[in-house]
């Protein structure tokens, strides 16, 4: 049984990042919204202890390019969390499914075939306003998923 008298760690020692190698993927396509993504991003991942100098930080065309670029990533060896962040915004053609399918797809299969944390903040939303309401709260999550998901993984092992 989990519980905090149990032995589980608490959320605190879990948002530790002082130790971690973090790897960040961000789709420039709609880049004022990805841009807000990733500076929450960084900034939460600065707050939770994570040196710059363990951050790194690519960017890829779109939300195709973001699992190849991960996977590329995640053959270095050297990271114990990777975060995607991308926006999609539905259009008026069945492009919007086909995108956020095969990005949400290749993320998660990178993530198992890797047994690499990957905090997927690839926003899908209806249109511009939802991604704006979410670009700050999601970026910040994002890292918060990497950090918490590395502690767990190496708590596992």
């Amino acid at each position: 049984m989990f519980g905090a008298d149990k032995g589980t760690p608490s959320e605190e020692r879990r948002l530790d990042g002082r130790k971690l190698y973090i790897g960040v993927v961000q789709a420039r396509f709609n880049a004022h919204i990805t841009d807000a993504l990733t500076q929450a991003c960084l900034a939460e991942l600065a707050a939770l202890g994570v040196p710059e100098r363990h951050i790194t930080h690519i960017t890829v065309p779109g939300a195709l390019e973001v699992p190849q670029a991960l996977q590329a990533l995640a053959e270095q060896e050297k990271f114990d969390a990777l975060i995607a962040l991308g926006c999609i915004i539905r259009g008026e053609t069945y492009h919007f499914e086909l995108v956020a399918n095969e990005s949400g797809a290749g993320v998660s299969r990178v993530a198992l075939d890797y047994h690499l944390p990957i905090a997927n903040a690839i926003l899908t939303t209806e249109d511009e306003a939802q991604a704006i309401a979410r670009q700050t709260d999601k970026g910040r999550d994002a890292a918060r998923v990497a950090v918490e998901m590395a502690n767990l993984m190496d708590e596992l092992s």
